[in-house]
């Protein structure tokens, strides 16, 4: 071998080594892009963590005020002794909900139950709850049935500005009953 070809093969070398290092040099870049992917994603997600808790505070806060300004409205109705008031941005309601009846024990319901409680339809059998009620307000109740008498409850609606259709959009909330005794004052 001459010269020349001992150069040239050391250049080949040579080239081929810077080669296999450039393209280790693109594996590193994909490498850090990667983990700056994931730790980009990492923060977000602990922002997003940050300002939910924020958010849920702020919101405790306010559903606070708003569980208060309820005891007030339902407080003022109670006053009044009223079922309902229409007021300007709104309507509040005072009702007893109906009796719930609840089958806690099928097998001794069926067994003793009358066929006027049931509704039969082909290839099944099953209480007929509003039979049961019916039943229930004339005569005895029957084994197997309990029976949660109906609570009055304090609704009201919002009144919110028109939509373009004309038609106005409301907002239905039922409040959970406070302790008849306490009025808000």
């Amino acid at each position: 071998m001459n010269f020349l070809e001992e150069l040239l093969v050391e250049v080949e070398l040579k080239e081929e080594a810077r080669t296999e290092a450039y393209f280790d040099l693109l594996l590193l870049q994909v490498q850090q892009l990667r983990n700056q992917i994931a730790y980009n994603f990492h923060e977000a997600e602990k922002e997003c963590s940050m300002i939910n808790n924020f958010i849920m505070q702020k919101n405790v806060q306010l559903q606070e005020k708003v569980r208060w300004l309820e005891i007030k409205l339902e407080g003022f109705i109670r006053e009044r002794k009223e079922k309902t008031i229409d007021l300007t941005h709104g309507i509040l309601k005072y009702h007893k909900k109906p009796d719930k009846v609840e089958i806690t024990d099928m097998e001794v319901f069926l067994t003793n139950a009358k066929p006027e409680l049931l509704t039969i339809i082909p290839e099944q059998v099953k209480p007929d709850i509003n039979k049961i009620k019916a039943f229930i307000k004339q005569r005895v109740i029957p084994k197997g049935v309990t029976v949660t008498e109906g609570k009055e409850e304090f609704t009201y609606k919002l009144k919110e500005k028109e939509e373009e259709n004309g038609r106005k959009k409301e907002i239905r909330t039922t409040v959970e009953p406070t302790y008849p005794h306490r009025i808000a004052v």
